[in-house]
């Protein structure tokens, strides 16, 4: 439990460093209210969530922060999640870079309704979490797994991803760049690619999950897809 402690508060202290780096060398300032107001509550609601799985599920903790390129065993898993890696750094710099060069005025208002979607999105993780002990940032099966349908999962099949959706878009207007919502349709794309698979995946592998695509039609979102 110890060593899972470290692993998660560490891994979750090294991530808060590098977005903080990457955002105020990008905006050339720490003059920046809008960075400081969303790695504050990024960060404490990743907190939240890590304190309550380590609380009641240190096993999809642990699962959970093996996670990344390195995590992944199928070659096109590493480098599907190599370029989400690099999609997500890209949705933080140009927003910093915005606001250091003043490529665009974006109200100050549109920082709050991204701080809220960034909330809303990671709730629907936690959520997620909450209800599914099996889910893995690996595209695996976990032995004696079984299939989740109640909750989130009752309205659209990946309801994880569709809470990580909604971060995204909160992200660029967290921090100040109407125009950053452009820079969220890479990781989207990457992600939609990554759904696609794990669902032939999950078809192929895990009881009674065509039965379950039949009863749910919606991959995302409710009545479109």
């Amino acid at each position: 439990m110890k060593h899972l402690k470290l692993k998660a508060f560490g891994g979750l202290l090294f991530l808060l460093l590098i977005m903080a780096a990457i955002l105020f060398f990008s905006a050339g300032t720490l003059d920046y209210w809008q960075a400081w107001l969303f790695l504050t509550i990024f960060g404490m609601s990743t907190l939240l969530i890590t304190l309550y799985l380590l609380k009641y599920d240190p096993k999809l903790l642990e699962r959970r922060t093996q996670a990344g390129p390195i995590a992944e065993k199928q070659p096109r898993q590493k480098l599907i999640q190599s370029f989400s890696s690099l999609a997500f750094i890209l949705i933080i710099i140009f927003p910093a870079l915005d606001h250091r060069f003043r490529w665009s005025k974006t109200p100050d208002t549109a920082a709050f309704i991204g701080d809220v979607l960034v909330i809303l999105g990671l709730y629907l993780v936690y959520r997620v979490f909450k209800i599914n002990s099996y889910t893995s940032a690996t595209i695996e099966i976990e032995k004696n797994q079984k299939l989740v349908t109640a909750g989130p999962y009752h309205l659209v099949r990946h309801p994880m991803y569709a809470g990580a959706f909604i971060f995204l878009i909160g992200v660029p207007l967290a921090l100040g760049f109407w125009w950053g919502l452009f820079t969220v349709l890479p990781l989207m794309f990457i992600i939609v690619i990554r759904l696609l698979e794990e669902e032939r995946f999950l078809a192929k592998n895990l009881s009674g999950y065509k039965e379950y695509q039949k009863k749910v039609k919606y991959r995302l979102v409710p009545f479109i897809w």
